[in-house]
């Protein structure tokens, strides 16, 4: 019952955040094109918008982040993530990629990603492709893609991701939760304190296309 309250009350604080909070997404792919639309559609969803070409740019500007945060850690110990909004500002609640580029592919960002010991692991991940091949949809959700979508994206498509940014949201606040305790020297178990359950955040499992189809039919661009 303690639980569950818990539950209930955390999930309340990380939605009345999300009302609150602009949230950061890192979008990744080749073109130049499909980065300026995955930027125009991001940001009519109110998110702010961090572009990069590969996925070596991505790890190099996770890494940046990574090593930003370290040495920021001391002088922000003392405060409360609503005090620190330069931070909070720079945390990636989502990474869109696609899944070919040249070079590191989608899939390979994913793994090493999801592979990370770092809090890289915990960002949820969207994988894009203007290719509908179901083995490819298979391997992506089991090495922990939260969707996989194909192209090109609609502004319903991005709208529907809000669950999974709530996703990096609640452990953004669980680590919070921990850090603080730590640092007080509490003892109290941290290990029940905030876990989603389906009922708030499911993965959607990508569902193959009948075998006469090789591509999705195009979808229409959305007028934004």
């Amino acid at each position: 019952m303690h639980i569950q309250m818990e539950l209930q009350s955390d999930v309340a604080d990380t939605q009345q955040q999300m009302e609150q909070q602009h949230f950061h997404v890192l979008a990744v792919d080749d073109s130049p094109f499909e980065r300026k639309l995955l930027e125009r559609l991001l940001r009519e969803c109110a998110c702010k918008v961090t572009c990069v070409e590969s996925g070596d740019k991505a790890l190099e500007y996770l890494n940046q982040l990574d090593t930003y945060q370290s040495n920021s850690a001391d002088s922000t110990a003392s405060l409360s993530s609503s005090q620190s909004p330069q931070q909070e500002g720079l945390k990636i609640n989502l990474i869109i990629t696609d899944y070919s580029m040249p070079g590191m592919s989608g899939y390979d960002l994913l793994k090493t990603v999801k592979g990370s010991s770092s809090s890289w692991k915990d960002i949820p991940v969207v994988v894009i492709s203007s290719e509908n091949v179901p083995s490819r949809i298979s391997m992506c959700l089991q090495e922990g893609a939260e969707e996989f979508l194909l192209k090109p994206l609609k502004l319903s498509d991005l709208k529907n991701l809000q669950p999974h940014l709530l996703k990096s949201l609640v452990h953004y606040n669980k680590d919070t939760k921990c850090s603080t305790d730590t640092g007080n020297n509490n003892n109290n178990n941290n290990d029940n304190v905030v876990k989603m359950n389906n009922n708030v955040i499911s993965k959607r499992i990508a569902m193959s296309p009948e075998p006469s189809e090789r591509r999705p039919k195009p979808k229409e661009l959305a007028v934004v």
